[in-house]
């Protein structure tokens, strides 16, 4: 007989191993995701479920847990449930108006920062910047830079900036524009962005998180490629001579993006990939 059939409260290695049974049919990584939604509710490290796997958590953070279980059964992402998602060793605030970070798009930062001379007085813009993760981490890591961050959602800047804040990041700004429509700045160094790039066809969009995150920041016209182009024709005005033009898309697109950029006169044309061998992000400079 269970704990739980005793009435009695469950430890945390029984917690955990029911709600791995929980998640086996519905995520692929039932155990990890039990950990962190128990370790969210206990607001407790990972280490901690280790070290006391006998411990009887008391009946609030349990049925808190057994919520976010029922939630993430459902397809709920973990990063929704908890509220947050690690990007470059920083926490950073999500909820469903953002896109959920994702370790491939740490090679965008990688690139900007090898790009960018730690004391370099340079300028940079994130379009379609979400939570910050590009625009903050970018500001963070480049403190004499000066960092611009763009949404056309008022929701997402909001998330950003409160990212921000949190993480005590000053040299970065915010402002809502559908990608340079409202900008008038030029002389940027790096334009970067993680746009929409997924056709509206693709079958991913029906499977895993994909399904609960913003189709706005997800999907584009032209076999995805739509917005990818109107960046790359609108950053010609913004970017100084030799800048840099950095461009996330999906994995089976690089011979489009180097078409797009290379018709638009972008030169040193380059596909980046990312931790999977994936082509992932691809880089031009312009030269005016």
């Amino acid at each position: 007989m269970s704990d739980a059939d005793r009435g009695r409260p469950a430890s945390i290695a029984d917690l955990l191993a029911s709600a791995a049974r929980t998640l086996a049919e519905s995520s692929e990584t039932a155990w990890l995701d039990a950990e962190v939604l128990l370790c969210h509710c206990l607001d407790k490290p990972r280490s901690y479920l280790r070290a006391w796997p006998e411990h009887r958590p008391d009946a609030e953070p349990v049925a808190e847990f057994r919520s976010l279980l029922e939630r993430r059964r459902q397809g709920v992402p973990v990063a929704y449930l908890t509220g947050c998602r690690e990007f470059w060793s920083r926490d950073f605030l999500v909820n469903a108006d953002v896109l959920i970070p994702r370790p491939d798009t740490e090679l965008l930062i990688e690139l900007c920062l090898s790009l960018l001379p730690a004391d370099s007085p340079g300028k940079g813009i994130d379009l379609g910047t979400g939570s910050g993760i590009l625009a903050i981490t970018l500001a963070a890591e480049r403190p004499l830079a000066r960092v611009t961050g763009t949404d056309v959602s008022l929701a997402a800047l909001e998330i950003a900036k409160r990212n921000a804040a949190q993480l005590r990041v000053n040299n970065v700004e915010f402002a809502v524009s559908n990608w340079f429509a409202e900008i008038t700045e030029s002389g940027f160094d790096l334009v970067v962005s993680n746009p929409p790039y997924i056709a509206d066809d693709d079958p991913h969009l029906q499977q895993g998180d994909v399904r609960f995150e913003p189709a706005g920041a997800l999907v584009s016209a032209e076999n995805g490629l739509k917005d990818i182009r109107l960046i790359a024709e609108q950053a010609r005005a913004h970017l100084k001579p030799q800048g840099h033009l950095l461009l996330e898309h999906g994995y089976n697109q690089q011979a489009g993006v180097q078409a797009i950029l290379a018709a638009l006169g972008y030169r040193q044309i380059a596909t980046h990939n990312d931790l999977a061998n994936n082509p992932r992000v691809t880089t031009g400079v312009w030269n005016s």
